[in-house]
């Protein structure tokens, strides 16, 4: 399964093209190597992203036998390894506009 397809599956990301922004940006890590959106998952693969004020990393269980997956049964497809705050510096950063820099997962 497609990296974007499996973080919009397992609701990490609200919407496929914003993991293919984090994926652009290279905020996503596969087993601590860049990867595109394109990147084939497997279960036993580590994924580290960025996303907003947090970095998280996780390992896939499984993968979806479908595009869509319910609420209830997303968090199976992995687990999570760690997650940690960015610098408060980092934090407080924001746009002109007052939002959040972040790309919405």
């Amino acid at each position: 399964m497609r990296l974007d397809l499996f973080l919009k599956a397992s609701r990490l990301c609200q919407r496929r093209t914003v993991a293919q922004k984090l994926c652009e940006a290279g905020l996503v890590l596969i087993n601590g190597q860049p990867a595109k959106s394109a990147h084939t998952v497997k279960p036993g693969d580590e994924i580290t992203f960025r996303r907003r004020a947090r970095v998280t990393k996780m390992r896939v269980l499984l993968l979806p036998a479908a595009r869509q997956t319910s609420r209830k049964d997303a968090p199976a497809l992995f687990e999570v390894l760690s997650e940690e705050s960015l610098a408060t510096a980092q934090v407080d950063v924001r746009t002109a506009s007052g939002s959040d820099p972040g790309l919405g997962c």
